[in-house]
């Protein structure tokens, strides 16, 4: 996923406002001891998280895939005051880990936590979600879109992870794998909706960034 060279890389990192302690030791973590830690956004990433967060001030934030937390606890630093984050994950084998930092954190209380399928939990939510991050399985990203859509009022912002899928997006059709075939699906999905207006970030593996009409 490196598509800077690596200085430059470096130079972006130092030039970022730093991780707080608390998300070092849950980076530290997640490539300790949890498979795949590739999955976390990281510092930069989660750096850009917050801040657009910061600059939508969401009133509620629906995210989907909460794999260790991290970006979890850096775009709930935007919420308005008394608002909330509801994220969904599948694996409870790191619910146990993912909860004891959002209550270090002291964002239990603004952290709604449910873990399940979010195929089956997505339609049973309600109300208004002003900022939604898609970061779960790549096979289902338009069906999430679908489904979430619906509730995300006018002006409302919508962030999809990995959707340059480490450069594999540019690859001719009948090379690419499924979860490749998914996300390039997805990206000219939404380039496409006329209910929304996106923007590629080249931010790490891809940002893409939608705001519904």
């Amino acid at each position: 996923m490196e598509f800077l060279p690596v200085p430059l890389e470096q130079y972006v990192a130092e030039h970022t406002r730093p991780e707080s302690e608390l998300l070092r030791k849950l980076n530290r973590e997640t490539h300790a001891k949890v498979l795949m830690p590739r999955m976390l956004s990281g510092h930069v990433q989660g750096q850009v998280l917050r801040m657009l967060s910061l600059m939508i001030r969401p009133k509620r934030i629906l995210e989907i895939g909460t794999y260790t937390g991290y970006s979890a606890l850096c775009l709930s630093e935007g919420l308005q005051p008394g608002g909330e984050l509801v994220t969904i994950d599948i694996n409870e084998e790191l619910e146990q880990m993912v909860r004891r930092y959002f209550d270090e954190a002291g964002a239990s209380g603004r952290i709604d936590y449910r873990v399940g399928n979010a195929l089956d939990i997505l339609p049973t939510l309600s109300g208004a979600f002003d900022l939604v991050f898609i970061d779960a399985d790549k096979i289902n990203y338009g069906t999430y879109f679908d489904l979430v859509l619906p509730l995300v009022p006018s002006g409302g912002f919508l962030i999809a992870d990995n959707v340059l899928w480490s450069g594999k997006v540019l690859q001719p059709a009948d090379k690419m794998d499924p979860d490749t075939k998914a996300i390039a699906a997805f990206n000219e999905k939404v380039c496409k909706d006329p209910r929304v207006e996106a923007v590629l970030f080249p931010v790490r593996d891809g940002l893409m960034v939608m705001r519904k009409k």
